[in-house]
């Protein structure tokens, strides 16, 4: 009765998310709830994670290679995109040869190039580069730390060389996108510095991408209009509106009452009502985990394997799901079994709550001595589900099998800077584990970042500060394996060990749920993070 009053009073309060009269009657315009509090950056390397890639990064620009969004029914891969094909050098492996397409231009007309190419590497690895901008280091070079230069073959061939012998490139360079040299150039000639000249150029950004920046408003709104100069496939619909709606009621409410024509992760008890009134309701599983990461320093109680290991065991993944209205699968690793990289871990995740308590009295504790666990977590955003019911099932759920959670609940955007600053740093305010989920569709996102020593912060994502020479040695195996067979079997021992060591406690996958007005036609669920919004269109 309580969700009922809040989405009824979600309804009530939501005409200042209306679009204006003039722009609604234009035809082709699908306006999406997002489940992030603010519109992402739009300069080139957007923030709000995935949630950002998604909705700013891939509609407005475009990357060397892509990941193919195009169907439902098989995972998505690395293709083509503003490089035509790329080849490891076999003489020297940390260099990568890049053929460029040709005719693509900027939005605002300049040339898509090599210099391009270059220009946007120098903006987040140069520091000594008129444009550089720290801003965007941590959102781009966290996710290829492998990378350190790019060199002009000629006007279409570029090479990019790495600091050391690394197969898994190509995949990384999804995250690298091109932004117009030209047009940061104009923008730098009426600005007092490089900062300034970004802050312009986010206002009114030009990429390669299928839709054009029109409109901007941080935290309302941001309007976005297909380039019907887009150099592959034009958008379907003529006009995208985002709009940040980050509690889950409100999203549902603006669906319900047609201020929105699609939202982000529907609130689950008003699935059954959003069927009732014709919403289309998308699903697919997802190379995505929902899980909390801990904290390997002295002092922390995650550092001991018996503590991760009965959290991972005392866990009733099918009552969360069950709270969710299905809408995930149970995470025992970071991959399924039968996935590639699956391995043969000899540590079965599953729910055991009396090998649970055994381990926990091994470790020490017990009935009149639970194990206290804080866990810094988000009120919303992106892929993080319904992080505060979720949590707050995990809490009381834990409590019958002897740890005391206490939660450290803060704003998405920051939770997710805090997750490269490290459990050490004092962002972390003490928390033994953080509450971010993560892409797991390539090698580097799924468990590199996590579990090399060299990962550790501020270079990436290895939060808890793992460090294990073994650990080392089997990332170094599957970077230097460029025959995809033998990447897959190196992947697959990691993954293996990993699992053996319950370095992460696996709680979900996503499965990505959307809601949708049956209006919106020819919308492709893939099995990924990310949606190719040229695709759908709305009658």
């Amino acid at each position: 009765m309580f969700r009922r009053f809040v989405l009824a009073a979600c309804l009530a309060a939501l005409p200042a998310l209306a679009l204006a009269p003039e722009a609604h009657a234009q035809g082709g315009t699908i306006r999406i709830g997002m489940t992030a509090a603010d519109i992402p950056l739009t300069h080139g390397q957007p923030d709000q994670g995935f949630e950002g890639n998604r909705f700013t990064g891939i509609p407005l620009y475009d990357s060397l290679t892509m990941w193919d969004l195009s169907a439902a029914d098989r995972p998505s891969t690395v293709i083509p995109g503003l490089a035509t094909e790329w080849r490891s050098d076999p003489a020297d492996r940390t260099r990568w040869i890049f053929t460029l397409r040709r005719g693509v231009t900027f939005h605002d007309g300049s040339p898509f190039n090599a210099d391009a190419v270059i220009w946007n590497v120098r903006k987040v690895l140069d520091r000594e580069a008129p444009h550089y901008d720290a801003r965007q280091v941590g959102l781009t070079a966290s996710r290829m730390p492998t990378l350190r230069r790019a060199e002009k073959i000629d006007d279409h061939t570029v090479a990019l060389y790495t600091s050391e012998p690394d197969s898994l490139l190509p995949i990384n360079l999804t995250n690298l996108f091109m932004a117009s040299p030209a047009a940061w150039e104009r923008h730098r000639a009426n600005t007092p510095n490089a900062e300034a000249a970004w802050n312009a150029f986010a206002a009114a950004p030009s990429g390669t991408g299928p839709f054009r920046l029109t409109r901007l408003v941080p935290r309302e709104r941001a309007e976005m209009a297909r380039n019907d100069s887009y150099w592959g496939e034009k958008a379907r619909a003529e006009r995208i509106v985002l709009l940040p709606i980050p509690e889950a009621n409100a999203r549902t409410a603006a669906l319900l009452s047609g201020q929105v024509d699609w939202i982000e992760a529907p609130s689950p008890d008003a699935v059954p009502q959003l069927r009732a009134r014709n919403m289309v309701i998308a699903q697919n599983p997802q190379p995505h985990v929902w899980p909390w990461q801990p904290c390997f320093t002295q002092g922390s109680p995650l550092a001991d394997v018996r503590i991760r290991r009965a959290l991972n065991l005392a866990i009733d993944r099918d009552g969360l799901r069950e709270l969710l209205g299905g809408f995930m699968a149970p995470a025992v690793g970071t991959v399924a079994p039968g996935h590639p990289w699956w391995g043969n871990p000899g540590f079965n995740i599953r729910t055991d709550r009396n090998e649970a308590r055994r381990l926990l009295a091994e470790a020490g504790y017990g009935p009149n001595r639970p194990v206290t666990i804080k866990v810094q977590i988000s009120a919303s955003g992106s892929g993080q589900m319904q992080p505060l019911s979720m949590n707050e099932y995990l809490q009381q759920d834990l409590r019958q099998v002897g740890f005391n959670i206490e939660f450290d609940v803060i704003e998405w955007n920051a939770l997710f800077t805090n997750w490269r600053r490290g459990c050490q740093d004092a962002s972390a305010r003490g928390a033994h584990a953080i509450n971010v989920s993560f892409a797991a569709m390539d090698p580097f996102f799924a468990m590199v970042r996590f579990w090399e020593s060299k990962m550790a912060p501020p270079v990436s994502n290895n939060w808890g500060h793992f460090n294990d020479p073994r650990f080392d040695q089997m990332i170094a195996a599957a970077r230097n394996a460029f025959e995809p067979a033998e990447r897959d079997a190196a992947l697959a021992r990691l993954h293996a060990a990993g699992v053996d060591e319950a370095l992460f406690i696996w709680i979900a996958h996503d499965v990505g749920p959307r809601a949708m007005s049956p209006r919106v036609r020819g919308f492709v669920q893939p099995q990924s993070w990310f949606v190719d919004l040229r695709l759908p269109s709305i009658q």
